[in-house]
């Protein structure tokens, strides 16, 4: 792949467009009356019993339930304490990190930053091929290390500091007014900062949410990432949406039937009935 295929890939997989700030611009599906709540439902139950709760991100969950009453019944006490906040800073170079790249070689690329650079600050005074050497195994490492200087050092200029937190503070539109003023974040990375970070209720739209939403109907075939946000975002009820983008990424990621246009993974699942996977049942193209 040609360095300007890769550039126009990580561009994709964020979803930027002319909308860079993902603001509301009405349903563009107004029509369409998919999914409905009762399918949502039904669909998030259905993955949930094939794959359990992912536990990669159970303990953003846990966060968001604590936000909520401030307590996490099924969890210890103990285990409870021990877990630490992720900054909103440190989620969304994460977030930035996960592009176009497998999960693991993502959280080798966020430890090795963080193991040559404890700091934000030395980061943001350190030379970028030193950051491109730290974050080489999760790929693109001198884009994805441009745009980390790029946030640090608007964020000096702008704030006089590294760090994101006043952004807790703000509604979901002034978040995504704020963070799209920073080069290279786009919509989809906003959107898992609001979701992951500041447990608001919105549903990111990944290349596994877009294909499975595509092929239940969701969506038209014709979608682009855009407009399958701004559809899902207004049919999806708040309480369902951490939970289905969690589980369709999941599912997205394990099942061969519901796989497309991602990197094949070592082991790849066999799905050939409902039982493997639940989806088949609500697929456009399984219905006469």
């Amino acid at each position: 792949m040609s360095k300007s295929q890769k550039r126009k890939r990580l561009h994709e997989d964020d979803g930027d467009s002319k909308n860079p700030a993902n603001k509301s611009t009405g349903d563009p599906y107004a029509s369409l009356l998919k999914p409905t709540p009762e399918e949502c439902r039904e669909v998030r139950d259905a993955l949930l019993s094939l794959h359990g709760f992912p536990p990669e991100f159970a303990i953003y969950r846990r966060q968001r339930l604590r936000s909520l009453d401030g307590t996490v019944k099924s969890e210890p006490l103990d285990a409870v304490k021990e877990e630490k906040e992720e900054s909103v800073l440190d989620g969304l170079v994460k977030i930035l990190l996960s592009q176009n790249t497998t999960e693991l070689n993502s959280q080798r690329a966020f430890a090795s930053l963080k193991s040559a650079f404890p700091k934000w600050e030395d980061v943001l005074v350190a030379e970028s091929k030193l950051i491109e050497n730290a974050i080489r195994c999760g790929g693109l490492a001198p884009k994805k290390a441009l745009c980390i200087k790029n946030i640090l050092n608007r964020l000096q200029n702008e704030r006089g500091r590294l760090c994101l937190e006043y952004l807790r503070g703000l509604s979901v539109e002034e978040v995504k007014t704020e963070l799209s003023h920073f080069k290279g974040i786009g919509p989809k990375t906003i959107s898992c900062v609001l979701m992951f970070n500041l447990q608001h209720n919105d549903l990111p739209v990944d290349t596994h949410v877009f294909e499975i939403s595509k092929a239940l109907g969701w969506v038209p075939k014709t979608a682009d990432r855009n407009k399958t946000y701004d559809h899902l975002n207004r049919r999806i009820p708040d309480e369902l949406k951490f939970d289905l983008n969690c589980l369709l990424y999941t599912h997205g990621k394990l099942c061969s039937n519901c796989k497309k246009n991602v990197a094949k993974p070592k082991a790849k699942a066999k799905v050939s009935s409902t039982d493997d996977c639940p989806l088949l049942g609500f697929r456009l193209d399984n219905k006469k």
